[in-house]
């Protein structure tokens, strides 16, 4: 075994879930991932834990969903449902031997199944959550990288020094605790919104591992303007590119996209709440220099920002601002390194991806 998967593991029972004796855990992730899975259930009885370990296949998943249909009438799996109420952890690994799998699914099946299994993800995102990545040949090919070199980006951005990169992004989370109005600027994008009363999280490596990011969420009704993703969205096999979004009292009333658009539009339509922005997060893991696909990573990088239509995370939306719902959270990217401003309540905090706080600001 690498000692990284062995590095990798010990980062997330330790730092990510805070693991505990007794706790009983939940650790899905797919064969190829097995490694980590070893290394997980040794540190699990070491700790005195209790591990249940998922299966996960997306090819099986493929395989149910198609035979389903596109008018299937699914149910909640209360089964699944009472797993995650039952659990104190959950790792979730993204892998698998073909990046693609889903491509072939109607989005309309593949919202109609986010609807109805949304209580087991909501029973999920309320256990101690870590969501990583395993590096396998599929997602370097998808990357455009080798797989030696791919393994070493992996590990080398989950490895990152945390306590330091959370003193880092800390600075940041002070700029928008407590501010009202946020505007970002961007080739074609030019958005606003409000965040008062909401609270900024600092993302160092917890609950998404790599982490690398400051997110909170827009108050629902107050986003105006228009975003142009110029970074491609990679959503179940697909590719969306050029997506723009806009906006009028908070809601998408437009959207387009140069490829792929019927995917977005599926996006859009799973529910009223996909039509509503729930974060808004601004990439600070410099560590994470290029564009591999693959959002765990992507959403991270320094000089960008993202949004995500759909769920707000409980803990960023204040008591006194309406939380928006919704079985999606997808997250799009802008590129904020040149030409680009975001301001707080009126004063640039960041210019062409540097920030305020760095001695190159200008």
């Amino acid at each position: 075994m690498d000692p990284r998967v062995r590095e990798h593991a010990e980062t997330i029972v330790d730092h990510s879930i805070d693991l505990q004796p007794g706790d009983n855990v939940v650790i899905q992730m797919p064969p190829v991932a097995e490694d980590l899975s070893v290394a997980l259930h040794e540190l699990c009885g070491d700790r005195g834990a209790n591990p249940v370990r998922l299966h996960w296949s997306e090819r099986a998943e493929r395989a149910y969903l198609r035979a389903a249909g596109e008018d299937a009438e699914f149910e909640t799996p209360e089964h699944a449902l009472a797993l995650y109420e039952a659990a104190d952890a959950t790792v979730v690994v993204r892998s698998g031997p073909n990046v693609t799998e889903l491509s072939d699914v109607p989005p309309a099946t593949i919202g109609a199944h986010k609807r109805a299994t949304r209580p087991v993800t909501d029973a999920r995102l309320e256990t101690k959550w870590c969501l990583t990545q395993y590096p396998t040949p599929a997602h370097a090919q998808l990357a455009g990288m080798s797989t030696e070199a791919y393994e070493n980006f992996v590990w080398d951005a989950v490895g990152l020094d945390w306590a330091e990169q959370r003193e880092h992004q800390d600075r940041m989370v002070q700029l928008l605790d407590g501010a009202d109005a946020v505007r970002i600027r961007s080739g074609a994008t030019d958005v606003r919104m409000s965040v008062a009363g909401n609270a900024t999280l600092n993302d160092h490596g917890e609950h998404n591992l790599p982490g690398g990011e400051v997110f909170t969420a827009p108050v629902k009704e107050s986003v105006e303007g228009t975003v142009h993703f110029d970074m491609p969205v990679y959503r179940n096999g697909r590719e969306i590119r050029g997506a723009r979004l806009t906006f009028e009292d908070g809601r998408v009333v437009d959207h387009a996209a140069e490829q792929n658009e019927a995917v977005l539009t599926g996006i859009l339509d799973t529910d009223e709440g996909s039509r509503y922005l729930g974060e808004l997060g601004i990439g600070m893991n410099r560590n994470i220099d290029r564009y591999t696909y693959n959002m765990l990573f992507d959403e991270k990088m320094g000089d960008t920002v993202h949004m995500a239509v759909g769920n707000a995370y409980p803990e960023t939306v204040g008591d006194e601002n309406e939380r928006n719902e919704s079985a999606e959270h997808v997250d799009m990217i802008v590129d904020m390194s040149e030409e680009s401003t975001i301001e707080v309540d009126g004063e640039v905090v960041q210019r062409d991806g540097t920030f305020v706080f760095e001695d190159d600001f200008r």
